[in-house]
């Protein structure tokens, strides 16, 4: 049985790509568990927990044409979007640089990386295939309100084989796909933990540069960034400081026993 060890986020080899990956790198650098994996023009996650916790989460720059994720399963997920009729107005955006200036030394951890396919240009079949596909390779949960939001979560060989049942701090960064029906193009989605409280989030991305969604209102504020590349968006999605845990989200434990494994 094949095992996702590694997801990928490439980037075309491009000035303007080396610089959005050093943004992201200093946006991390109080990570502990983000490395250079030795390589310049890479960007490498490692699960600090449990030993041996596979996927790791990866950002490279490669000889492709456009932005691309792939899972070294064999799947990959490219950028797909357009104008359709009934298109939302663009959010505002940010600089990644300017980002990385507010935010500097305030971000702690990476909760998930994620890609939210536009259902205008994803099939059903499509979407069902590709959640097969990663569910037979990793450790994939349901997310346990209902919506179309499965989660990867890192795992070690055993876990794979059999399931989760150890509920630890450090399972992360895990990957979230999203198929969704309100977008018109591919989205890339990072949630940081940081040391900040709403009010200081708020202050730092007042609206329109910072916003939120119905019902997560407590939980993290959003922030949209600029970049060069079309059929794309990219946001980030920055948790408040959090006084007490780790809590089941944060060890798996609400997925992995109210969501149940996809198989």
């Amino acid at each position: 049985m094949d095992r996702l060890s590694e997801i990928t986020f490439y980037l075309p080899t491009t000035p303007e790509s080396r610089t959005f990956l050093g943004e992201l790198r200093s946006l991390l650098a109080e990570v502990v568990y983000a490395t250079s994996g030795g390589a310049a023009d890479h960007l490498i996650l490692t699960p600090p927990q449990p030993a041996g916790a596979r996927p790791v989460t990866a950002f490279k720059l490669a000889n492709v044409p456009a932005p691309q994720v792939v899972f070294d399963t064999g799947q990959s997920i490219g950028v797909w979007g357009g104008e359709t009729p009934d298109a939302q107005t663009p959010p505002a955006t940010v600089e990644m640089g300017d980002l990385t200036r507010r935010l500097a030394g305030h971000v702690q951890r990476v909760d998930h990386t994620g890609v939210n396919l536009p259902a205008s240009h994803t099939s059903p079949e499509q979407w069902q295939n590709l959640v097969n596909a990663l569910a037979s390779a990793s450790t994939m949960y349901r997310f346990p309100t209902g919506e179309t939001w499965p989660f990867v979560l890192p795992s070690t060989s055993d876990e794979h084989l059999g399931d989760i049942h150890d509920f630890v701090a450090g399972r992360e960064p895990r990957f979230e796909l999203v198929y969704d029906q309100g977008l018109t193009q591919t989205e890339w989605q990072f949630a940081l933990w940081t040391d900040l409280t709403r009010a200081e989030l708020e202050q730092l991305f007042p609206e329109p540069e910072g916003t939120t969604f119905s019902g997560l209102e407590e939980i993290f504020r959003v922030v949209t960034v600029n970049h060069p590349w079309p059929n794309l968006e990219i946001r980030f999605d920055l948790c408040y400081r959090i006084e007490d845990g780790p809590s089941d989200w944060e060890t798996g434990e609400w997925l992995v026993t109210e969501g149940g494994r996809i198989r």
